[in-house]
């Protein structure tokens, strides 16, 4: 039998912190993970040191029958977490040890088991049709049970603050009953998601208090407030605490794992990770929303791509004398880092703090930062972003900066453009193919060349390179990876003004470029000529380095 408690917690068994994305997570409308999934995200959780990861409910899901057939054969190898089993007490009526359910259970090979059971009356007579002494029979057999056969047990408390506040006696009843039996921890759960954090702390207090067992708590997020009540049942006194990757889930969600983690670690300075592991949270993070097939939440605490963005320029002046009076804590500790956004609302700070983020030292060019933050808000006026757009942002500096000081500034392309034509022939078939044909000055050479496209930047892009390639061979290397279209202003039709974000990429880096025009070919090209543009200043940057 394979271990039942984390391994490597500062904490060690006195704290859980407990998994459940593999299935109270995956419930979440729009995932559905494979076993192969399955397994990779439990190999992120155990790498991140959570202390206990439920794979699933076996004998009711042939996928999670086979996550742990897969894992008990080798496949899953834990060196932080105890792997845990979930499923139902056995039917009423019936029992333990010949309920098909209970024997999946065992069968799973799990240290642990974490039971279901319901903890409400109302739930225990109309949903179940039984009584409550049954009930809580049916608690107790399967968890003696269990324990007996060597598992270490966890009962789900269904429905226990709506339950206690209708009646409190018979949700006691039902915890008293798995603990009795030898349940190690009863997790009062939020089933509903209604509960607010006063209101649930002070229940958590007085059941711990009435009953001296060991809580848990596990908090759906129909009020947004998961994980404030999670946090706060913890303060309560509350040793387990239940939650979901990102926060996924049914209906609004769970407990979100990482925001939760970072305010026990962080403001509660209570070491629930290994040693070290804190700073792998946004990796963590990140990575299971891309095996979901989820965007990651941009917008996300502590481990969001925007958590630790700062836009105002009032926001940037102090972010430049101390990072920590906009910042709550260093975003290292999490494994996220700042950003200065610069917009309309930049300043002379948002713009040095993001010259030193492109390795430019602009304290001493004054008139170069007077001359980048007009040129940001003329174009931004125009609808222009930088915010999304740093190569195109770092080529403005540059450009500001050489021409305050006189040296010679990054091209606006690797080439000159003589002309560039598109045209889009629809068929007789339905079928619509573009053409695009390029004339451009590459050195001291004329280049023609014309390609077709399954659309009028396609093409473009198709036709510049044919063009460049032979001239410029590291253009091969640079592709086209994300395009994005917006219409910005309120005008309707075909005056609408359009901003393209191009991401590129060259398998060293990715880069985003921004173009605005009046035709969306002509913003395209200003965003693919920017995309060039900087790959040319990089590689001339890192051959004067090696020269």
């Amino acid at each position: 039998m394979t271990r039942t408690t984390p391994a490597g917690t500062p904490l060690g068994d006195e704290f859980h912190v407990y998994d459940t994305s593999l299935r109270d997570g995956a419930q979440r409308e729009g995932i559905s993970y494979s076993v192969t999934d399955k397994i990779a995200v439990a190999r992120l959780l155990d790498s991140l040191g959570v202390g206990f990861i439920e794979g699933g409910w076996p004998g009711a899901l042939p996928k999670d029958t086979e996550f742990f057939q897969r894992a008990a054969a080798g496949e899953l190898e834990l060196r932080h977490a105890a792997l845990v089993a979930f499923g139902s007490t056995r039917r009423a009526g019936a029992q333990a040890h010949e309920d098909p359910q209970v024997r999946a259970l065992l069968d799973s090979q799990a240290p642990v088991v974490t039971l279901v059971a319901k903890s409400d009356r109302r739930h225990i007579e109309r949903a179940l049709r039984t009584d409550v002494a049954e009930n809580c029979a049916m608690v107790a057999d399967t968890v003696r049970f269990l324990v007996g056969e060597g598992r270490r047990v966890f009962l789900d408390a269904e429905h226990f603050f709506d339950g206690y506040a209708f009646d409190p006696d018979t949700s006691l009843r039902v915890l008293e009953a798995a603990a009795g039996a030898g349940a190690d921890v009863v997790v009062l759960c939020d089933t509903n998601g209604g509960q607010l954090p006063t209101q649930l702390a002070e229940t958590v207090t007085e059941v711990v208090a009435r009953t001296g067992f060991r809580a848990g708590i596990h908090c759906q997020d129909d009020t947004g407030c998961a994980v404030a009540n999670t946090v706060a049942a913890a303060q309560a006194g509350a040793t387990h605490v239940q939650c979901t990757a990102n926060g996924y889930g049914e209906r609004a969600g769970n407990a979100d794992l990482f925001p939760v983690i970072g305010n026990l670690a962080t403001k509660l300075d209570m070491p629930v990770l290994p040693e070290g592991r804190l700073a792998e949270l946004s990796r963590v993070s990140h990575a299971i929303a891309e095996i979901a097939n989820l965007a990651p939440d941009t917008h996300q605490a502590y481990v969001g791509t925007s958590t630790f963005a700062h836009k105002a320029g009032l926001h940037a002046s102090a972010i430049k004398v101390d990072p920590e009076l906009y910042n709550h804590i260093d975003p290292a500790r999490v494994g996220n880092g700042m950003r200065v956004l610069v917009t309309e609302m930049a300043g002379r700070a948002s713009l040095e703090l993001k010259g030193a983020e492109f390795g430019m030292d602009l304290s001493d060019s004054p008139e170069a930062v007077t001359g980048a933050v007009r040129r940001v808000k003329e174009l931004e006026a125009r609808g222009w972003s930088f915010e999304a757009a740093d190569a195109s942002l770092e080529l403005l500096l540059r450009r500001e900066v050489a021409a305050a000081e006189g040296e010679q500034a990054p091209p606006d392309a690797p080439f000159e453009l003589e002309s560039y034509r598109v045209l889009l022939d629809h068929a007789q078939d339905g079928s619509v193919v573009s053409e695009a044909t390029v004339k451009v000055h590459v050195g001291e050479e004329r280049v023609i060349a014309t390609a077709e496209g399954n659309g009028p930047v396609n093409a473009l892009d198709a036709a510049l390179r044919k063009a460049l390639v032979p001239h410029l061979p590291w253009v091969e290397s640079v592709e086209l990876a994300d395009y994005k279209v917006r219409i910005l202003t309120d005008t309707h039709g075909t005056e609408a003004v359009t901003r393209v974000l191009i991401e590129s990429r060259d398998g060293d880096q990715e880069w985003t470029t921004v173009g605005v025009h009046g035709s969306i070919v002509e913003a395209s090209w200003l965003a693919l000529c920017d995309a060039l543009a900087f790959k040319a200043m990089r590689r001339d940057a890192v051959a004067s380095h090696n020269s």
